[in-house]
């Protein structure tokens, strides 16, 4: 079950809605046979949820958006990056405790 506050980005609206936004997102590198994405995924639904309004959360699968994944360097999933302002301004690899992905939403807002 995911989260309202959880859009899809894609290769096509990764301008768009991902760099030209207004609040930070935190932009979930994932894939579908990927058994550490599905771990994280009720996490991030949970801090997508507390954040809203504040922090926007996106997920790209990396396997329909060759693109943007390759622009980012994205070479093991899960990935989190965060956004602001249409930079890069923090990332984690790999499925971690749910407070490393807190942590990481608390440090977009700075």
């Amino acid at each position: 079950m995911s989260s309202p506050n959880v859009f899809t980005a894609t290769d096509g609206n990764f301008q768009s809605e991902v760099l030209n936004s207004s609040v930070p997102t935190v932009v979930d590198f994932w894939a579908v046979w990927c058994g550490p994405c599905r771990q994280i995924a009720p996490v991030l639904d949970k801090y997508a949820d507390e954040y809203a309004g504040r922090v926007k959360v996106a997920k790209l699968d990396v396997d329909h958006n060759p693109d943007v994944a390759s622009k980012y360097g994205i070479r093991s999933i899960p990935t989190v990056i965060v956004i602001k302002d249409g930079k890069e301004v923090d990332r984690v690899v790999g499925a971690g405790p749910s407070n490393k992905l807190k942590a990481l939403f608390d440090r977009a807002l700075v």
